[in-house]
């Protein structure tokens, strides 16, 4: 060891190899700088948003806009999410689904569904623009008509059109949008069927097979064993029984209820109440005459939107005549300070004589 080598430093300083004459220590310390440059250099990679490999894929090309639209318009599909009727569709992007939760069930009350998972349905249209793509199923919220159906031809007195709609179309389509962020990729077909599988089954053959898909395991094991859990509501029941074969309305107090019999005897008899939408009591009577009776919930299922009332659906804005800031009138208040005439009835007229003329005879 050189004389001249200073003495090591305390907590073993790195400074302490940065002397001269010790050519070893100092191809160490490169070492150790490469190596730490180097993994700051992986750490700053991986921090980079995914927004930058989003941006790598090419914008949509003008031959997969055409596979696109080729390969999925008029694709029959089964539904797998419930879409409401009116204007206002649903929206898709990285897997999420909006409007979900209570606005849904508020549009599903206010409107009524257009389409319940496991309907069948029908891609009509696929409208791309900058940064979605637009499919529409069963003739989407707005009717559309073409030229030549607009044309009607006839006498002074009837027309009729040169080519009649179809009378049978189904006026509750609706839409979804598949949201992307900058652009619309250049993806596959198959791909963008994958990106909408939350919303539409491309795969399944029947429509239990796209209903069983979206609904909890254990209600999907019984409907495929004909059980009946309680809990379940109208439609689980009718997938895992059928439709009843006799059915029974009764009023318990003020609590309306249907019982559903399955089964005759010799066989067993399967009683099922139901109490708005849910099945509340499943009572099973046997061959051998004993009786099973269950009443716990086995199925926890969000609840279902109810049909607004009339007078939820009248417009705030009505329109009026009143002037702004004008109370609203009775119109069973007296007019100027005073009431209206009442009308009185006319007399009743008596039976006529025995002569014919009137009869004056006091009663």
């Amino acid at each position: 060891m050189p004389k001249n080598f200073p003495p090591t430093p305390p907590n073993g300083a790195i400074i302490g190899l940065l002397v001269p004459g010790c050519p070893v220590k100092l191809r160490l310390v490169s070492a150790l700088v490469l190596l730490l440059c180097s993994c700051l250099g992986v750490s700053a990679s991986d921090q980079k948003p995914s927004a930058q490999n989003q941006d790598s894929i090419p914008h949509l090309s003008k031959q997969t806009r055409m596979d696109l639209i080729h390969g999925l318009a008029d694709e029959i599909i089964f539904i797998r999410t419930s879409f409401p009727m009116g204007k206002i569709g649903l929206s898709l992007k990285n897997g999420i689904i909006s409007p979900s939760g209570a606005d849904l069930q508020h549009l599903m009350a206010l409107w009524g569904p257009a389409v319940k998972p496991g309907d069948e349905a029908r891609i009509t249209s696929v409208e791309i623009k900058s940064d979605r793509i637009r499919f529409e199923i069963n003739g989407g919220p707005v009717k559309k008509q073409k030229w030549y159906q607009r044309i009607e031809f006839g006498g002074t007195m009837n027309t009729s059109p040169v080519s009649p709609g179809d009378q049978n179309a189904n006026p509750r389509g609706t839409y979804v949008d598949l949201e992307f962020d900058h652009y619309v990729p250049d993806l596959t077909p198959q791909k963008f069927k994958d990106l909408l599988r939350p919303v539409f089954d491309f795969d399944a053959k029947t429509a239990m097979e796209a209903y069983l898909d979206t609904v909890p395991p254990n209600v999907k094991e019984a409907i495929q064993n004909h059980h009946v859990l309680v809990g379940m509501n109208r439609e689980m029941l009718i997938y895992a029984k059928g439709r009843p074969p006799k059915k029974i309305r009764e009023k318990d107090g003020e609590t309306e209820y249907e019982d559903w019999i399955y089964g005759e005897p010799p066989q067993d008899v399967d009683f099922v109440r139901l109490v708005g939408d849910e099945v509340v009591r499943v009572e099973t009577m046997k061959v051998d005459g004993s009786k099973t009776l269950r009443t716990a919930k086995e199925v926890n299922l969000e609840p279902s939107p109810s049909v607004a009332k009339a007078s939820q659906q009248k417009p705030p804005n009505a329109p009026s005549l009143r002037r702004p800031g004008e109370p609203v009138q009775d119109p069973n208040a007296p007019v100027g300070g005073q009431m209206p005439p009442v009308i009185q009835p006319p007399p009743p007229q008596s039976p006529p004589g025995p002569t014919g003329g009137p009869n004056y005879a006091m009663r």
